[in-house]
C-alpha cells in the first residue's frame, strides 16, 4: 500500500510559487528523506501536506484519499503527524503534560511508558516544565508527543539540526525504532551520513521539484552524484 502520493504539486507563499510539480511517493512502513540545500523546497513541501500553504494544486493522497481541497485541521486526522523544525514545545507545560496534549486521532498509539522507553532521557524529567529543557530533550519531546495521537504516517522537520552528536545517535536509533514498529516515516535532513544510515529512499530537492531518488546504497557508491546537488 502506497500511504503517501504526491503528484505534481505546485504551492504558493502569497503571490511567490515556491514548489514547481513535486511528484514523489512512499510506501507503507517505508522510511524516506527528503534532501537538498537551504531553500530547495523540502519543509514547503511538508507544509503542503499539512495543508499550511495559501495555495495548493496537484494531487496529494494520504492512504489514497485526496487531501487538496481539504481544510488544514482535517487532514492530521486521516493519521498524519507533524514534528516541525521549530519544535514548538509549551514552555510553560511540564513534559507529561506537553505528552499528554495532543488529541488521540486513531487507536494504537504509544503510551506514556512507551515513549519514555524510547526517550530515557525524559523520564527524569518528566515534571520539569518544557522551557527548561535542553534542545535535544525538547527534540524528544516534540518526537514523543505526536506518538500518542494514533498517526501513522510521521514527518519529520530536520529533527537533528544544532543537536549533539550523542543526541542525534539517540534521535537515529527512536527513528529506526519508530519505523521497526510499522511507521511510515518521511523526514526532511541536511546530515547526509544521518539520512543514509535511516532511510530505505532518499528524494533529492532543488528549486522546488525533486531532482534525483536514489538509495543510501547508492548514494555511498556514487558520493558525486549528491554533491552535484547539494554541494557537499
Amino acid at each position: 500500500m502506497t500511504m503517501l502520493t504526491i503528484d505534481n504539486l505546485q504551492a504558493w507563499y502569497g503571490e511567490s510559487h515556491v514548489l514547481h510539480g513535486v511528484t514523489f511517493h512512499v510506501g507503507e512502513g517505508e522510511l524516506v528523506t527528503l534532501l537538498g540545500r537551504n531553500g530547495a523546497g523540502k519543509t514547503t513541501t511538508l507544509r503542503a501536506v499539512m495543508g499550511m500553504m495559501d495555495r495548493r494544486t496537484g494531487s496529494i493522497r494520504l492512504a489514497g484519499t485526496e487531501t487538496i481541497g481539504l481544510p488544514a485541521h482535517r487532514i492530521p486526522r486521516l493519521g498524519l503527524g507533524y514534528c516541525p523544525e521549530e519544535r514548538a514545545v509549551f514552555r510553560s507545560l511540564t513534559v507529561t503534560e506537553n505528552l499528554m496534549l495532543p488529541p488521540q486521532i486513531a487507536p494504537g498509539g504509544l503510551s506514556l511508558d512507551e515513549i519514555y522507553t524510547l526517550f530515557p532521557n525524559l523520564i527524569e524529567r518528566a515534571r520539569s516544565s518544557g522551557g527548561n529543557l535542553s534542545g535535544g530533550e525538547q527534540q524528544m519531546l516534540a518526537i514523543g508527543r505526536i506518538l500518542r495521537t494514533g498517526a501513522k504516517l510521521l514527518i519529520f522537520d530536520e529533527p537533528t539540526e544544532g543537536l549533539a552528536p550523542v543526541i542525534v545517535r539517540q534521535i537515529a536509533d527512536a527513528i529506526v525504532a519508530l519505523k521497526r514498529r510499522g511507521f511510515t516515516i518521511v523526514l526532511v535532513e541536511q546530515n547526509f551520513h544521518f539520512a543514509t544510515e535511516v532511510a530505505d529512499r532518499m528524494y533529492v530537492m532543488d528549486h522546488g521539484v525533486i531532482v534525483d531518488e536514489l538509495t543510501p546504497s547508492e548514494a555511498r557508491a556514487d558520493a558525486r552524484r549528491l554533491e552535484r546537488h547539494l554541494g557537499v
